[in-house]
């Protein structure tokens, strides 16, 4: 397993970790609760789980939902991750090994790019629909990382001035607090419960339609928004709602009938292919350990 790298995709329930090969596949993986107590607790989890595969691996790639300064090295991170804003991750791990770490959703975005729907699309986005709404944009073939690393920060896209966070494109284009909503509605015992949503959502059953519907709508909006100041080709929806085919095919639809029935859209800016992502929730580990080929090849 010596041309093997560890992946790991740090989530607020769950860190992930896998190894890929050189080719970019995912040949075994797991998972285990996130340790968010405190930054001590948290490093020492890391170190256990790189510590598995420390004599078989040439390096290491961690995506996390920060944000992530490359010239300093430094994390930047909100109220969820305060332990963590201000820290040098690569230096608390001491690790001897390359090792590189990378946003969420610009490792979902170099995912794509590196052996998923971006690969060979000059400009694209990855949209990443979850707890938030996390993205990278592709322009001109690399990764665009803007003059603060805070490109694809979409959650903080608002729909009118106000600090009301309903407002706020990371809560509308939720993922979880769509399928919240609907679970509630239906009165589901359990309201995270995505499975059984979907499973009303494929059934056609109207309160979760009209639901759904409703935030495919909020999602097509935001891709016409963005297509409007970016300018991209195309679109790729990931998250792990995106293994259901519905999600992809009804924000397509949403954005379809917005777009052809607009004549001061349609006659004017360019229409974006949307398509699904290749990895789901895989998305992360490929995207931290192509961060980390890259990084070896500028060094190289």
């Amino acid at each position: 397993m010596e041309n093997h790298y560890l992946a790991i995709d740090v989530g607020g329930t769950k860190v992930k970790y896998g190894l890929v090969n050189h080719s970019g596949e995912l040949v075994e993986r797991g998972n285990q609760p996130t340790n968010r107590q405190n930054l001590k607790s948290f490093v020492a989890q890391l170190q256990a789980i790189i510590a598995l595969y420390h004599d078989d691996i040439r390096g290491v790639g961690i995506s996390l939902p920060v944000r992530v300064n490359h010239d300093t090295g430094t994390i930047h991170a909100g109220v969820m991750w305060s332990f963590l804003d201000g820290v040098d991750l690569k230096k608390a791990l001491e690790l001897d090994l390359p090792l590189a770490i990378e946003n969420d959703g610009k490792a979902a975005a170099l995912a794509e790019l590196w052996v998923g729907e971006l690969k060979g699309v000059a400009n694209g986005l990855a949209l990443v629909l979850g707890t938030g709404v996390g993205g990278g944009f592709v322009i001109n073939g690399q990764l665009h990382y803007g003059a603060h690393y805070e490109a694809g920060e979409l959650s903080f896209i608002y729909h009118k001035i106000t600090t009301d966070r309903v407002s706020r494109f990371g809560f509308t284009g939720s993922a979880v607090e769509m399928i919240k909503e609907i679970a509630t509605e239906l009165e589901l015992p359990d309201v995270h419960d995505g499975e059984k949503v979907f499973e009303f959502i494929n059934a056609g059953y109207p309160q979760a339609t009209r639901i759904f519907n409703q935030y495919a709508q909020a999602i097509a909006l935001q891709i016409q928004n963005l297509q409007a100041t970016v300018d991209i080709e195309r679109v790729v929806i990931g998250g792990g709602i995106s293994a259901q085919p519905i999600v992809t095919a009804t924000i397509r639809e949403a954005y379809e009938s917005f777009y052809n029935g607009n004549p001061y859209i349609n006659r004017m800016i360019s229409h974006v292919d949307i398509v699904p992502g290749k990895f789901g929730n895989d998305a992360n580990l490929y995207g931290a350990i192509y961060r980390l080929l890259l990084e070896l090849n500028q060094e190289a």
